[in-house]
């Protein structure tokens, strides 16, 4: 019995290691933090350099079946630039959990994936407004009742669904977390309490997602210029049938372009090890450290692209600051 366990071992690790290498750079470049057996990848992405685009404006589809839950679409990280990871339903792994979605994080000057997970209760993701049930605070897309999970009809835009009940959401604009025009949340005590819950990772449908609009060209960032043709999908990995249509790329962020348009003209004012954009089929170019980054205070231009005035909060260098629009909300069912 120990001789069949030896071998079964060594078969199994001559297949990993077997697996091309532009494979494992594809898993890597994605930036999962999780393989598609639900455990830890061994090591985190790398941080990227410039700021993500802004979240698109699109209205959610209906769930293909009830007991399905919504994940809100998202900007990823291919080795070469950003793309789009159109929000779509999936079905949770358990019964009785709820999807925090992942987001991204300033760090170190950078900018860092933090990947999203299965669990209880929904936990701190970043602040982010990705709408469908996801204010940036907690989650009022859905509940389990009973062993069974209720869709929210108003903030999922949905039809035809049964058991469904009524609030309103309303959308911010950044698409990440701290740094230049960044959402400035820090979890709140009931957050961290989660925090202290059990996790579940991304289902291996959900991977199968990211790894699928990844090999989308027309996802990425530099074709749509925020603006995705497939904003979101009622099936999870089906680009074809039931897709949604970006309304509009998502308000401009001023600090964010003055940011990326800084870095990528100087890429020694990045972070050691932080991560540039390059023209497919390159090597992903490292940036060097410097000593010290020349702080130039730059006013911040945030803007919502609206023809009125965008009311926004005065911050201080280097500090990330959360934009809103004076007197507009935008209902999950016009612009979610």
């Amino acid at each position: 019995m120990r001789h069949w366990c030896v071998l079964v071992l060594v078969i199994l690790s001559v297949g990993i290691l077997s697996i091309p290498r532009t494979a494992q750079a594809d898993a890597f470049d994605i930036s999962l933090n999780f393989d598609l057996f639900g455990s830890p990848a061994p090591a985190p992405p790398p941080p990227i350099a410039i700021a993500p685009p802004p979240l698109p404006i699109y209205v959610v589809p209906p769930p293909p079946l009830e007991g399905y839950v919504w994940a809100p679409g998202h900007w990823r990280w291919n080795g070469f630039g950003y793309f789009w990871v159109p929000g779509t339903w999936v079905q949770p792994p358990v019964v009785g959990v709820l999807w925090t979605p992942g987001y991204w994080g300033w760090a170190g000057g950078a900018f860092a994936w933090h990947e999203g997970y299965w669990a209880p209760h929904v936990g701190f993701y970043g602040g982010i407004n990705y709408g469908g049930g996801y204010g940036g605070v907690g989650f009022v897309g859905g509940g389990w009742e009973g062993g069974h999970y209720i869709v929210n009809r108003s903030v999922t835009n949905v039809t035809n669904v049964t058991n469904v009940t009524n609030v309103t959401n309303v959308r911010n604009v950044s698409s990440y977390n701290g740094g230049p025009g960044g959402i400035a949340a820090t979890p709140t005590a009931e957050e961290a309490s989660f925090a202290a819950e059990k996790h579940l990772p991304p289902t291996p449908q959900q991977i199968a997602h990211v790894r699928a609009a990844a090999k989308n060209p027309a996802l990425e960032a530099a074709s749509n210029h925020g603006k995705p043709a497939i904003a979101a999908t009622s099936h999870a990995g089906d680009f074809k049938h039931d897709v949604v249509v970006a309304q509009a790329a998502g308000p401009r962020n001023l600090d964010a372009e003055e940011h990326n348009m800084a870095v990528k003209s100087h890429p020694d004012l990045a972070p050691k090890g932080a991560v540039l954009p390059r023209p497919h089929g390159q090597k992903p170019q490292q940036i060097r450290a410097v000593a010290q980054q020349n702080p130039a205070k730059r006013q911040n231009r945030s803007t919502a692209g609206q023809p009125h005035a965008t009311e926004v909060a005065p911050a201080r260098e280097g500090e990330p600051h959360e934009q809103r629009e004076e007197g507009q909300e935008r209902h999950e069912g016009q612009h979610p």
